[in-house]
């Protein structure tokens, strides 16, 4: 099954969204957005970087696991990983969005 995006409202009333693999795990999720619209130009901003090796940050964080932020041209960070334990697993994290950040499909749970 192919990756997707999920679009959804947060409890203060922002919206986020979250790319999940086909297994339906997430692998890259958004920052807060004011509005549907924001969310909506940030996922085309997944779609349209996500194949640029240039685009990604690999970090590693103080207690030693590895994760990535997504960046678009302007250097703003699109979206942020999840930890991983080696920096093997966080590349693979990688290859994933690379895959599954071209997918047309958004699931929608805003209304």
């Amino acid at each position: 099954m192919a990756g997707y995006f999920e679009l959804s409202k947060s409890s203060d009333g922002q919206f986020k969204f979250a790319l999940k693999a086909g297994n339906h795990e997430t692998i890259l999720t958004s920052e807060l957005y004011k509005t549907k619209a924001a969310a909506e130009n940030g996922i085309e901003s997944v779609q349209k970087n996500c194949g640029d090796a240039a685009r990604y940050e690999k970090k590693v964080a103080a207690n030693g696991k590895h994760h990535f932020n997504l960046k678009a041209a302007n250097h703003q960070i699109i979206g942020s990983s999840q930890m991983y334990a080696s920096e093997a697993s966080c590349d693979g994290g990688i290859e994933s969005v690379k895959t599954n950040g071209k997918s047309t499909t958004v699931k929608d749970s805003t209304a």
